[in-house]
């Protein structure tokens, strides 16, 4: 099949969702501030959780998706444009495959194919991912959208700007992602989603800080990874009560006492620049976080200035005093763990936590048929980087990213066997 053409009409492309879940709602909730881009089609293995998604679509005014009985009748639609990949990791392979499928039936190419992170649940897989990609011959996008939300974005450009040619380049970025644990029980499955905490949520920030420390327009090689040092740990959730618990609220489909993954991990990963200068990334992340809800937090230094950032610092807080009782839920704030006392709120999350301009950039990239900043090539990138996160924790090793040891290597916690 020819590679991808750009659209040469004037409709808004038309987007297939696979996966009909919670990072699905996401993204058509952010379509509302996306020009040119509806939500087209809805497959998943759910028909009531598409229905459901497809009624959001719906109600918010960003489409009238069809659900589709399969990834390979919707890959072939020619009411599709373009694929967003949201189901779990243990099943990108099999849906890249569908979707190939699907393509080689299709009169006119897709325009482009776009991947939650992390790519894949180990390099091979993600270089597997890859390749399946490269032959279905459609555009290929990254989907990180910590890497997208406009704080990140506009502290990064502003000290680059400023600050950066006065004094000189920043050498330290700190990314922590942490929250009370996953919505879905894949999530906490060591071998379907690849690991733990680590592959769940430390992917978001390792890209964030290689970001935040690369200079605008400069290609990724401009700064080689080095040495990667990490640990992981069980620190909550396999004590007996919470073990129980979580067996509990999974249906029993996740018992830690029995097959763990890491709730904890903490990484530092050293690159080179162009000038062979080294430059620092720390990351922490966490399922073991009780607070109002997900926080992330995210720091720049240079020579002679710095930029910080916390998420749950929205400019808006309400207090509901112990009269007010109502259901547990997430109107507040993603991962929610109370519904009174003083809480932060934030109003617009797809746009807050960068879904929304992350896809008005992978919208833009497909329409006008030009690379976007974050490709398949960039998700296999990352997962190398974990895994040489992974290596380090189980040997106590430093680990070379670029070593051969990572291409076939899968994590204790990945194959069910680690214990912590």
């Amino acid at each position: 099949m020819p590679p991808a053409m750009p659209s040469s009409h004037a409709a808004p492309l038309s987007i297939g969702m696979i996966g009909a879940g919670f990072n699905t709602r996401f993204h058509i909730q952010s379509l509302a501030s996306v020009r040119d881009a509806v939500a087209g089609g809805i497959a998943g293995r759910s028909v009531e959780n598409a229905r459901s998604a497809a009624a959001l679509a719906r109600e918010l005014g960003v489409g009238e998706p069809r659900v589709f009985e399969s990834v390979d009748e919707m890959a072939a639609s020619p009411a599709i444009d373009a694929l967003w990949i949201n189901a779990p990791n243990d099943v990108r392979i099999e849906v890249l495959e569908r979707i190939a499928r699907g393509a080689a039936r299709r009169t006119r190419p897709l325009l482009g194919i776009a991947c939650e992170k992390p790519l894949a649940r180990n390099l091979g897989e993600a270089q597997r991912a890859l390749a399946i990609a490269r032959k279905i011959g459609a555009p290929t996008g990254y989907l990180e959208n910590q890497v997208f939300a406009p704080a990140v974005a506009r502290g990064k450009e502003i000290l680059w700007r400023r600050a950066v040619p006065l004094t000189g380049r920043p050498y330290l970025a700190r990314a922590a992602e942490e929250h009370s644990g996953p919505h879905k029980p894949w999530f906490w499955s060591g071998r379907r989603q690849g690991g733990g905490v680590l592959n769940d949520m430390m992917c978001h920030s390792v890209e964030t800080a290689r970001f935040l420390l690369t200079a605008p327009g400069a290609p990724r090689a401009s700064l080689k990874p080095v040495a990667a040092s990490a640990q992981i740990a069980s620190l909550k959730w396999t004590r007996p009560e919470y073990a129980a618990r979580l067996l509990e609220s999974t249906g029993g489909e996740i018992d830690y006492a029995r097959e763990p993954a890491e709730d904890y991990a903490s990484a530092t990963i050293a690159y080179e620049d162009e000038e062979g200068r080294r430059v620092i990334t720390e990351m922490t992340s966490s399922w073991a976080y009780v607070g109002p809800g997900l926080r992330h937090t995210i720091e720049l230094l240079g020579p002679e200035y710095s930029m910080h950032l916390d998420t749950l610092e929205t400019g808006l807080r309400i207090f509901l005093s112990r009269r007010v009782r109502g259901p547990e839920g997430e109107d507040l704030v993603e991962k929610q763990n109370a519904e009174q006392g003083l809480m932060p709120v934030v109003p617009e999350e797809a746009a807050h936590y960068g879904y929304a301009a992350e896809n008005r950039h992978m919208v833009r990239a497909f329409r006008e048929g030009r690379p976007a900043l974050l490709s398949f090539d960039d998700g296999v990138e990352v997962v190398r980087l974990l895994m040489a996160c992974y290596l380090s924790a189980e040997t106590g090793a430093v680990v070379d990213p670029l070593s051969p040891q990572i291409e076939d290597y899968v994590p204790a916690v990945g194959r069910g066997e680690w214990k912590p």
